[in-house]
């Protein structure tokens, strides 16, 4: 992997694991193209970013939740003459609650920005990659793209596809110059909860450590990646030894003690 000069662009850049690959990517020399919704926050990150790194920062203000926000951003980025080499997938959001009393926009609009958007931004930015021969893809799934999650049925729905579209395209464009991985990390302290109005009471990760575990196992070609031993082997190992049934089971009962 070679970043010093190359250009990023992450989706969800304002907080949480999107802004630990802002730092991260911009500590390696990385100059960045910086969506969100947050136009204040992703202001002052640039600002902040260009000052410590010595990079250049860019910001598109978008709502990927909304359709046709994808080819806004790419023609954002065309006009600035820009070139994405590495395409961080990271925005993302979860509802929680029985599937009855979930406000039908809002699972819709979870899906647009968890889905589509990621088909639509990977669709868009892929042919320069192949064009140039070389460029990288991070899709953020999660350890619920192994295993249902009751409460959260749409969540793990998308983080489930997430994961399979990653591992497929890993495939079809690993020998054609293009490194693409699914990042899953478990619960990671970020805002992430704040909007469900719920959160995890202990064992989270630092968004930190999850991009580092994200960008070693991108360097080694890796499909996908676990972040924590523990994650790692509740995520790989149980889905394989148990009924799907009971690991439902086990997992609506594990994620109702762990919530506060």
């Amino acid at each position: 992997m070679h970043y010093v000069g190359k250009t990023a662009l992450i989706t969800g850049a304002s907080s949480g694991i999107g802004e630990a690959f802002a730092h991260e990517l911009a500590n390696r020399k990385m100059n960045l193209v910086l969506v969100a919704r947050s136009a204040d926050k992703l202001q002052a990150l640039a600002t902040q970013l260009r000052d410590r790194y010595s990079i250049s920062a860019e910001v598109i203000t978008a709502d990927l939740s909304r359709e046709g926000e994808s080819s806004r951003i790419y023609e954002a980025v065309q006009a600035k003459q820009w070139h994405v080499d590495m395409l961080v997938n990271n925005a993302g959001f979860s509802t929680h609650g029985v599937f009855e009393s979930i406000v039908p926009d809002q699972d819709h609009q979870q899906v647009m920005l968890n889905v589509v958007s990621v088909v639509d931004l990977t669709h868009t930015f892929i042919p320069e990659m192949l064009a140039k021969g070389e460029g990288s893809i991070i899709n953020i799934g999660s350890t619920t793209s192994f295993y249902p999650l009751p409460r959260q049925a749409v969540y793990a729905a998308t983080k489930a596809f997430v994961l399979s579209f990653s591992e497929a395209l890993w495939i079809e464009y690993r020998k054609r110059g293009i490194k693409v991985l699914a990042l899953c990390p478990g619960a990671t302290n970020t805002s992430f909860f704040d909007a469900m109005g719920r959160d995890v009471v202990a064992g989270k990760h630092s968004p930190q450590r999850v991009v580092r575990d994200g960008l070693s196992a991108l360097e080694r070609d890796r499909h996908y990646v676990i972040p924590g031993f523990k994650n790692s082997l509740e995520s790989n190992l149980l889905p394989r030894l148990l009924p799907r049934a009971v690991m439902a089971t086990l997992v609506d009962s594990v994620s109702q003690r762990a919530f506060k």
